[in-house]
C-alpha cells in the first residue's frame, strides 16, 4: 500500500520523493527543504541549534561547538512531527551537519509517534549510493518500477557526459572547495562528478567525508581550475566569503586565480545535495571545464566566473 503521509527531513530525499511522483503526499519537511518551491509552504519538522547568520568562519565555529556537545546540529520539532503522524520518514545517516541523526529520529519514532512509521535512512557516500538511495525510496513508497526508470534516466544523462569527456587527453586539474573559511575540499561523490565532467580531481576522495585543506597543499598542487561550492550557500552568499580567500597571500599566486579560472557555484542547490540534480551538477562542471564541448545553459543560475 502506498503511503498517504510522508515527511522528508533531508532536501535530497524531498527531491527524490517528488521525482518519483509523490509530492502531494509530503506533509512535512526539514527547514532546509526548498526544492521544488511548491513544497516550501509545508511545516518544518527540524530547526538548527545555532545561528546561521554570519561569516563562514563564524558558522564553522558554531557548528564545531555544537558537535562537541551533541550528535547533530539540528533539533526535531517533536510537536510538529507528532501532529503530522507520518507513515514514512525519510532522513539520512551520512552527515551530522546535513540532518538530524538517525538514532535521534528512530528513538522519537518509537517513543513519541508510537506508530509503525517507516524510517528510510539514506547513506550517500559515493555516486552509486545516490542511485541506490533513490531505488530505496521508491521501494519504500511501493513504486519500485518508478525507481528503476528514474535511475536509468539520470544515469543515461550522466553517461552521455562521461562519454564525451572520456577521450580528452589532457584533463584540467581541479580543486573543488566545499567551505571557504577555513578551506575544505569536496569529498564523497564529488571526485566522481569531477571525473565525469572531464577534470582531474586534486583534493578529496570518493567515499570519504570532505577533508579540511591546508593552504600550502593548495599552493603546491596549484590547480588549473578552482570551483567554489560552499555547502548550503547559493551564489550570492558564497561570493560574500571570497574576500576571506583573497586575504591569504597564497591566493593571488595560484595559477587558476591568475588565469581567471575560478568559478563560484550554487553548492546548496546542486553539489552538496545528493539527489536527482547531481546530474545538473555534472553538467555545470562540464560547462566550466569544457565550454567548447558543453552548453547546458546553467551559467548565471548554477555557476558564474569569479573574475571577469
Amino acid at each position: 500500500m502506498q503511503p498517504e503521509r510522508i515527511v522528508s527531513l533531508i532536501p535530497s530525499g524531498t527531491e527524490m520523493i517528488c521525482a518519483l511522483g509523490f509530492e502531494q503526499q509530503i506533509v512535512g519537511r526539514s527547514h532546509e527543504c526548498d526544492y521544488p518551491a511548491s513544497i516550501q509552504h509545508l511545516p518544518a519538522c527540524t530547526r538548527p541549534k545555532f545561528s546561521t547568520v554570519g561569516t563562514s568562519a563564524e558558522i564553522s565555529a558554531r557548528v564545531s561547538a555544537v558537535l562537541r556537545d551533541a550528535l547533530s546540529v539540528y533539533d526535531i520539532c517533536t510537536d510538529v512531527l507528532e501532529q503530522l503522524d507520518p507513515q514514512v520518514i525519510v532522513t539520512q545517516s551520512q552527515c551530522e551537519v546535513c540532518a538530524v541523526t538517525l538514532s535521534d529520529l528512530q528513538e522519537f519514532a518509537c517513543d513519541v509517534l508510537n506508530t509503525s512509521a517507516r524510517v528510510v535512512a539514506l547513506e550517500p557516500n559515493v555516486l552509486a549510493d545516490v542511485f541506490t538511495d533513490m531505488q530505496q525510496v521508491a521501494d519504500s513508497l511501493g513504486v519500485p518500477e518508478r525507481g528503476v526508470e528514474l535511475v536509468k534516466s539520470l544515469k543515461g544523462r550522466m553517461d552521455a557526459i562521461a562519454e564525451k569527456t572520456r577521450s580528452i587527453p589532457d584533463k584540467p586539474t581541479v580543486a573543488c572547495m566545499e567551505w571557504l573559511d577555513p578551506i575544505m575540499a569536496a569529498g564523497n561523490w564529488m571526485p566522481e562528478i569531477v571525473e565525469v565532467a572531464g577534470g582531474a580531481n586534486l583534493f578529496g576522495e570518493a567515499g570519504q567525508h570532505s577533508p579540511w585543506m591546508q593552504w600550502d597543499a593548495l599552493a603546491t598542487a596549484d590547480p588549473d581550475v578552482i570551483v567554489l561550492m560552499p555547502c548550503g550557500f547559493g551564489i550570492p552568499r558564497a561570493r560574500q566569503d571570497i574576500a576571506a580567500l583573497e586575504a591569504h597571500p597564497e591566493w593571488g599566486a595560484l595559477k587558476a586565480v591568475q588565469s581567471g579560472c575560478v568559478y563560484v557555484t550554487d553548492g546548496n542547490q546542486y553539489f552538496s545535495r545528493p539527489g536527482p540534480r547531481l546530474v545538473e551538477s555534472a553538467e555545470i562542471l562540464a560547462e566550466i571545464l569544457h565550454p567548447d564541448l558543453f552548453s547546458f545553459g546553467h551559467r548565471g543560475s548554477g555557476w558564474e566566473p569569479v573574475y571577469t
